[in-house]
C-alpha cells in the first residue's frame, strides 16, 4: 500500500488517512484534491465522495478516511525507505482522532529502519497533539509544515514548538514573498512552485530570499522546481545547478525529560 513518488525528496508515499479541507491560499489548486477525483473514478473505494465537482474543478467535501487497512503496510516493507506521510491528507487534520494519529506513531516508531516525513497545515493542532507525554519523540520521523506566503509565516513558531527529531518547511507551493520569516532551528528547507494548469507564478527574488536565509540559519536548502503548467519543462535548476541539500538527522539536548528517548 505504498506508491513509489516521483516527488524528489521522498521515495515512496504512505496515506493511512485521504480526505481534507481547504485550509488557506496555498491549497486552492492542490494536487491531492485532483488525484483524489481521479482514484475515485478509478473505482478506489477509499477515495469515494472526498471531492465533489465545482465549476470545472475539483474540490474537497471535508470527509476524511481512516484507512485501517494501510496501517500497517510499513511493517511489510524489508528495506529502508524514505516516506512521504498522508501525501493525499493530513495527519493532523481536525477529523483525524488522536488515537489513530497515535497508532500512526506506533507503526512509525515499531519500523525504525524508515524515515518518515510528515507535512501539515496545521502545526497548531501538530504541536498540541505531540507535546503529550504519550507521544515520544521518535528519531526516524521529521516533522514539517507548509508556508506559501507571509499570511501563514506564524506556522513557523508552531513547527519549532514541537517536539521533533528533525524539523522542515515547504516553501511549496511558494506563491508570495516569506522574506520576513524566521527560520532558526529549521534544519530543512524545501522550495517549489506551484505547477498544473492554474500555477501562479513564483518570481526568482522570493526564491532567493530563502536561499539567503538558508545560509544564515544553517538550514538545508532543497530547490524542488520552478512549477508553472509544464514544470517538468521549466525544471528545477536555481543558479544554473541543482540544490538537493538534505537535513541532519538528529535529536534536539533540550527537550522536555518526558520526551527524551
Amino acid at each position: 500500500m505504498a506508491q513509489l513518488s516521483p516527488i524528489e525528496w521522498t521515495d515512496v508515499t504512505w496515506n493511512p488517512v485521504a480526505g481534507c479541507t481547504v485550509a488557506t491560499a496555498g491549497c486552492t489548486n492542490c494536487y491531492a484534491m485532483r488525484m483524489a477525483a481521479r482514484l475515485e473514478a478509478m473505482g478506489l473505494k477509499k477515495y469515494a465522495g472526498l471531492t465533489r465537482k465545482s465549476g470545472d474543478r475539483h474540490v474537497w467535501t471535508g470527509k476524511v478516511v481512516q484507512d485501517e487497512r494501510a496501517l500497517s503496510a510499513p511493517r511489510s516493507w524489508r528495506k529502508p525507505r524514505t516516506v512521504f506521510v498522508n501525501s493525499m491528507s493530513d495527519l493532523f487534520h481536525d477529523a483525524v482522532d488522536t488515537d489513530f494519529i497515535r497508532r500512526v506513531w506506533d507503526v512509525m516508531g515499531d519500523t525504525p529502519q524508515h524515515t518518515y516525513q510528515v507535512l501539515t497545515k496545521r502545526p497548531d493542532r501538530m504541536q498540541s497533539v505531540l507535546s503529550s507525554a504519550e507521544f515520544q519523540i521518535l528519531p526516524n520521523v521529521w516533522l514539517g509544515t507548509s508556508v506559501e506566503d507571509a499570511a501563514v509565516i506564524s506556522r513557523i513558531d508552531y513547527l519549532r514548538a514541537t517536539p521533533a527529531a528533525v524539523r522542515f518547511v515547504s516553501f511549496e507551493p511558494l506563491i508570495g514573498s516569506v522574506g520576513s520569516a524566521d527560520i532558526t532551528g529549521i534544519d530543512w528547507a524545501i522550495v517549489g512552485g506551484e505547477s498544473g494548469p492554474r500555477a501562479r507564478a513564483m518570481p526568482a527574488e522570493w526564491v532567493h530570499e530563502i536561499e539567503a536565509m538558508c545560509l544564515t540559519s544553517n538550514t538545508a536548502f532543497f530547490f524542488k522546481q520552478w512549477g508553472g503548467r509544464n514544470k517538468k519543462a521549466s525544471g528545477r535548476l536555481l543558479n544554473g545547478r541543482t540544490y538537493d541539500e538534505m537535513p541532519r538527522r538528529h535529536i534536539s539536548s533540550e527537550l522536555p525529560a518526558h520526551l527524551s528517548l
